[in-house]
């Protein structure tokens, strides 16, 4: 049980560990979707490519949209690109390695549908069957034009009269799976291309850039996440103390009304709580120093609008205080910064 902890929490911690799950997952999604989907185009002219193109393109904007919401890192690079400058200054190339990282984990469910789509090839025979030239065929010389794209329009659908065993609706409709098809092996040689190159050309260049905005790109995440939870912390500790504080006031109004468990007959009065409120409060004292409404709203709006320094010199006590429950997993000077700031 202790391992699997340990396993849930690391996983927990890092972003790139789970995003390359959600994305697995959405993947997996996208391939069952399109398995269970039932396509069935209309068979008219004015409709045919619009519904295809809708079926081609639509649910890949549908899953790429989910993939930016699933996506933690998309709305932590919204805020570093948008937040004011403050006291610290924003980097640029954060900006774009974090965005670069996003999209690329929130288009693969959208690609793997395109792929299946072009290379199963009925959203493209359905979208594009009007728009074959009929001059590639011999089987429409003895039509007219109004014949020859009402019977375009129709090949998507086999079992309709007028394209029934045709052997010019074969004809078209195999033209367009194989040109479907075509498309999408090349791009999927492409991608295999593409992401061949990058792995194999990466070392050559000089990873000192690319090292730095991948530590500082996983520093605002993790900053963002402990400054959550030690808001969180506070927020629980602020209000056991109101609550406290409202039930010590209610119990001095009793005595002075003669409410209190000695005047009633029923038993010594239970002690006071200490002033501590628990045995942690040296951990908390400077979670306590924030006390009131004011200066917290102060303390949000400052982390806010001025991001204070990445400076590592404080008080040695506080390298021992962690109010993280996973600080063992995170870096002493990301701890430190959180823990100075708050």
């Amino acid at each position: 049980m202790e391992k699997f902890r340990m396993f849930f929490q690391h996983f927990q911690s890092s972003s790139e560990s789970v995003m390359n799950g959600v994305c697995l997952l959405l993947a997996a999604v996208t391939v069952k979707m399109y398995s269970s989907f039932d396509f069935n185009c209309p068979c008219l002219a004015r409709y045919n490519a619009l519904y295809g193109l809708g079926l081609l393109l639509t649910p890949p904007l549908a899953l790429f949209l989910c993939g930016l919401l699933a996506n933690r890192q998309s709305v932590v690079m919204v805020e570093e690109w948008c937040r004011p400058a403050g006291q610290r200054r924003k980097d640029p190339g954060v900006v774009r390695y974090m965005c670069s990282s996003v999209l690329q984990r929130a288009l693969a469910a959208p690609l793997v549908w395109i792929l299946l789509a072009l290379l199963d090839g009925k959203c493209f025979v359905c979208a594009f069957s009007s728009s074959v030239d009929p001059e590639k065929f011999l089987d429409f010389a003895n039509m007219t034009p109004s014949q020859v794209q009402l019977f375009l329009a129709k090949v998507p659908c086999k079992e309709d009269e007028l394209v029934r065993d045709s052997p010019a609706r074969k004809a078209v409709s195999r033209y367009l799976r194989c040109l479907s098809q075509a498309i999408g092996w090349s791009i999927t040689l492409l991608l295999i291309i593409v992401a061949f190159l990058a792995r194999c050309l990466r070392p050559c260049f000089d990873q000192t850039v690319f090292l730095q905005r991948r530590y500082w790109s996983n520093y605002v995440d993790l900053e963002q996440k402990l400054f959550d939870e030690t808001c969180c912390e506070h927020a629980r500790d602020f209000a056991h103390r109101c609550v406290l504080h409202f039930f010590a006031s209610m119990q001095s109004e009793m005595r002075a009304r003669g409410l209190s468990r000695d005047a009633a007959g029923r038993g010594p009065e239970p002690p006071e709580m200490p002033s501590g409120l628990d045995g942690d409060g040296s951990r908390k004292a400077h979670l306590r120093a924030v006390s009131s409404r004011e200066q917290v709203d102060f303390l949000l709006s400052t982390w806010y609008s001025s991001k204070p320094q990445l400076d590592l010199v404080a008080s040695p006590g506080l390298w021992a205080r962690g109010l993280n429950h996973r600080a063992s997993t995170v870096a002493p000077g990301t701890r430190l910064s959180q823990h100075t700031d708050v």
